[in-house]
């Protein structure tokens, strides 16, 4: 159920967009805390996207997940996708937003109905 959605105007390769998948994969469920079976992650690459007035390398991502987040934990996942992000893509932690969402488990499908 915990689900990444990320945007970002640098182009991705296919397999620099598979490790990222891999690594923000892995790093959403180990800090949230679900199995990683029910972990989504989209990447949408060479999105035109301007950050601080600038076209410089820039992200732009959303965390839903049905509990999980708060103030202790949120911190830990941006800085996890940020380094990631760094690493994989050169794109500056200070060019990064990330919002997160917990939602009730009513406002969550899979499956054909609800969680």
């Amino acid at each position: 159920m915990p689900t990444l959605n990320l945007r970002m105007n640098v182009p991705i390769d296919a397999v620099t967009s598979s490790d990222i998948l891999k690594d923000c994969s892995r790093a959403v469920a180990k800090i949230i805390g679900k199995p990683e079976s029910y972990v989504m992650v989209s990447l949408n690459g060479g999105v035109p996207m301007s950050f601080a007035g600038t076209e410089e390398p820039a992200a732009y991502g959303e965390v839903i997940s049905i509990g999980g987040l708060g103030p202790s934990v949120n911190p830990k996942l941006s800085s996890a996708l940020a380094e990631i992000l760094e690493s994989k893509l050169s794109i500056d932690s200070s060019r990064f937003y990330i919002k997160f969402y917990d939602v009730q488990r009513s406002y969550f499908g899979f499956n054909g109905s609800t969680f």
